[in-house]
């Protein structure tokens, strides 16, 4: 078992990895300070370093490092519970990062499943995320299912039902998926035993709906307020009001997404939306031109968001 059970609840925001505008898209770390103190005043409690929002599969495993440290570092200040996603690489580098998140004091560890030979069974999937726990055995760790980047297909349900005792610091899984039904399994599977963090930002007031307490979704980061709302008020089964806010939220991420892929366009939305810039994506991703952005701006204003530049 991890010296310190996993209690977290709530909103968790995956955070974008800041780089400098250079050829080379270096980390510009120094943007992080400043980035922390935005999400505290959001009243945001949970931060999650290195996943799909942050490109953390695009990094080299040193700039992973130097990312969560940098991350370590700004929320001794901030008290917020510090989420590292250690997987997405060759099985010793996600072994060293899984240990490298433990000595620097992280929270809890997600993990992407093997990338190329992919998990087809529970119990091939079981064993891989055994062998990341053993190498990080007290800190909480979680699974990251987004089978639309993964083609790992592994049903969480059947999954999270079979591990009994098998991982001692397991705590439970990101559901990045739209199968509610699944999620649904999952989150009452071995009666609950598992938190389930859904990550489908148009899916918040549905996953209250279904009695989902936990959120980690990229357009927290920009719109926190409305993000919260809605799990205000689905959770105390106010779900036309959770509804008419999710309508919201939903209007501003197809805004946002319709104009590249989800980092490309989440990363010019935080930059629009918040005083904070965190630079260009890294290659193989790419900078939006300005009249995509000028767009998408144009658009958010029509929503009736404020424009920050």
């Amino acid at each position: 078992m991890p010296k310190t059970p996993f209690t977290f609840r709530g909103l968790m925001v995956p955070v974008l990895t800041p780089f400098n505008n250079d050829s080379a898209k270096t980390l510009n770390l120094s943007v992080i300070p400043q980035y922390v103190e935005h999400l505290a005043k959001k009243k945001i409690t949970g931060i999650l370093v290195n996943g799909t929002t942050g490109e953390g599969t695009s990094m080299s495993v040193a700039e992973r490092k130097l990312a969560a440290e940098a991350w370590a570092k700004a929320v001794k200040t901030t008290k917020q519970h510090l989420m590292v996603q250690v997987g997405g690489a060759p099985l010793p580098d996600v072994l060293e990062l899984a240990r490298h998140a433990e000595n620097i004091k992280a929270d809890s560890l997600l993990c992407l499943p093997e990338l190329y030979f992919k998990p087809t069974t529970t119990y091939q999937l079981t064993e891989y995320l055994k062998l990341v726990s053993k190498a990080a055995p007290n800190t909480p760790l979680l699974y990251y299912h987004i089978p639309m980047l993964t083609n790992v297909n592994v049903h969480m349900g059947l999954f999270l039902e079979s591990l009994g005792d098998k991982i001692p610091n397991f705590a439970g899984i990101k559901f990045t998926s739209s199968n509610l039904e699944e999620g649904s399994q999952a989150l009452n599977a071995d009666n609950k035993k598992y938190v389930v963090f859904l990550g489908n930002d148009q899916l918040l007031g549905a996953g209250c709906a279904l009695g989902m307490n936990s959120f980690i979704a990229t357009s927290i980061n920009m719109l926190p307020e409305l993000a919260f709302q809605i799990l205000t008020e689905g959770t105390v089964g106010n779900n036309l009001k959770a509804r008419e806010t999710q309508e919201k939220l939903s209007k501003a991420v197809i805004a946002i997404s319709k104009y590249g892929s989800w980092v490309e366009t989440m990363k010019t939305a935080m930059s629009l939306l918040t005083n904070i810039d965190p630079g260009p994506t890294r290659a193989p991703l790419t900078i939006l031109p300005s009249e995509i952005t000028a767009a998408m701006a144009k658009d958010l204003q029509n929503l009736g968001h404020e424009i920050t530049i």
